[in-house]
């Protein structure tokens, strides 16, 4: 059996004294797609940015056999990891394209010379967005917002993709596209670690699920295990269960 991609052990971490997260343990398959649920103030973002490094945390985080705790976040770009913010924390005065170029910064460094040929990928992904190439970030709508999210961060072309609330604040025809692009990532070979409140939506498309409760790992397992678990679905599932 090859060694997990990602592997998390004893994660600890939270804001001055404050422990958000208390020990947790998650691994991730090479082109998998495992997703963490819960509720708001659960840690689930926290959990984002500690393995991101934007946060300082303690435990063990391994990527790609590779101890990278210590690492600092630029470092950890470099080495293909990649997250979508829930805010999504573009360059509103920009416009679509130059926010995908910054995106390209990575391949860049890597002496990539041809980092720009992926525009052409993302672009086929978002077909929307090659239509506003030129528009400014800021005046998007909220879904094309988080598709120019999800393209900036897939120009590093990154093995691990990170995604902070996907779906939120967005409306169903929009989640659906969403979802539909994180199952096309998964074919081509991205490991996604998926946090989300739509647990429903977020299980259907995940291969692994962490049901994430006051800083611990609750349930653990296949994804389609957990969407049939009683507990998950008088929680998060609730009476739409069909």
């Amino acid at each position: 059996m090859s060694t997990p991609l990602l592997i998390v052990r004893d994660l600890r971490a939270g804001y001055g004294k404050a422990e958000v997260l208390h020990g947790l343990d998650l691994q991730a398959d090479k082109g998998s797609v495992i997703t963490v649920i819960g509720p708001n103030g659960a840690g689930k973002s926290t959990l984002l940015n500690s393995l991101m490094g934007i946060l300082p945390s303690k435990g063990r985080i391994e990527f790609e056999g590779q101890s990278i705790e210590e690492l600092t976040l630029e470092e950890r770009v470099m080495l293909g990891i990649a997250l979508v913010p829930e805010k999504r924390e573009l360059f509103s005065t920009m416009s679509v394209e130059d926010n995908l170029v910054l995106g390209g910064f990575r391949q860049m460094r890597l002496g990539n010379r041809r980092w720009r040929d992926r525009l052409a990928d993302v672009f086929d992904l978002f077909p929307r967005l090659q239509e506003r190439r030129a528009q400014q970030a800021g005046t998007l709508s909220g879904g094309e917002r988080q598709m120019l999210a999800v393209g900036r961060a897939l120009m590093s072309r990154p093995s691990v993709l990170m995604m902070d609330e996907p779906s939120l604040g967005l409306a169903p025809l929009i989640v659906k596209d969403i979802f539909r692009i994180i199952e096309t990532l998964r074919q081509t070979g991205v490991t996604i670690v998926l946090v989300e409140q739509n647990a429903r939506a977020a299980l259907a498309v995940a291969d692994q699920g962490y049901v994430l409760e006051m800083g611990e790992i609750g349930l653990k397992g296949p994804a389609a295990e957990l969407a049939q678990n009683p507990r998950v679905i008088d929680t998060y599932l609730g009476a739409a269960r069909k």
